[in-house]
């Protein structure tokens, strides 16, 4: 599948949806880090050093997908990320991506998350896929939840206390949107 250039920027007053750049690493470890610190929607209970935020973030651009970042055109701070990544890595997944979204602190609530995801629904659907899933931590993660159903998710299936962390055990929840055609046509055919 060939990688065309993301869209233009999106904007809302004071925020501006863009592709990542290397500058915001900190930002984007400073973020994760408090969720994994502090949150449920990661399993994750070390946070990444900035050399691995790095990697992982080369390693997602590496495999063509986009990997954006919710700006704050008042004081350029980052407000949020997301991007996706193969769903699975054997080849008959080619077509699915399953992302992540991460809200600084102090932003959720404010539109962030929803500005992000549909950045990136349209940056996916441009790239050619067909199916994207979110595998959200903790079933009482209301906040991601909404804003995936909100945008079109349906879902899917749920492993019951799939991970411990904080001294309790978390659900995973699966939710699955359907990109362009969806499973109406197969690529190349």
């Amino acid at each position: 599948m060939s990688t065309p250039p993301c869209r233009p920027p999106v904007a809302r007053p004071s925020l501006v949806v863009r592709p990542s750049e290397e500058a915001d690493l900190p930002a984007l470890q400073a973020i994760y880090q408090h969720h994994v610190l502090t949150g449920t929607g990661t399993f994750e209970e070390d946070p990444p050093t900035l050399a691995e935020m790095t990697a992982r973030r080369a390693k997602v651009l590496g495999g063509g997908y986009p990997y954006l970042v919710a700006v704050d055109s008042a004081d350029g701070s980052v407000a949020g990320y997301a991007y996706v990544g193969p769903y699975r890595e054997r080849s008959a997944y080619r077509f699915m991506v399953e992302d992540s979204i991460y809200i600084a602190p102090g932003r959720q609530g404010q539109g962030v998350g929803r500005l992000l995801l549909t950045a990136l629904l349209a940056e996916c659907e441009a790239r050619g896929y067909r199916q994207i899933v979110a595998v959200i931590g903790d079933s009482g993660n209301v906040g991601s939840i909404g804003l995936h159903t909100a945008l079109g998710f349906q879902h899917v299936g749920k492993f019951t206390a799939a991970g411990l962390k904080f001294g309790r055990w978390l659900d995973v929840v699966f939710m699955q949107k359907a990109l362009g055609a969806g499973a109406e046509t197969v690529p190349g055919a």
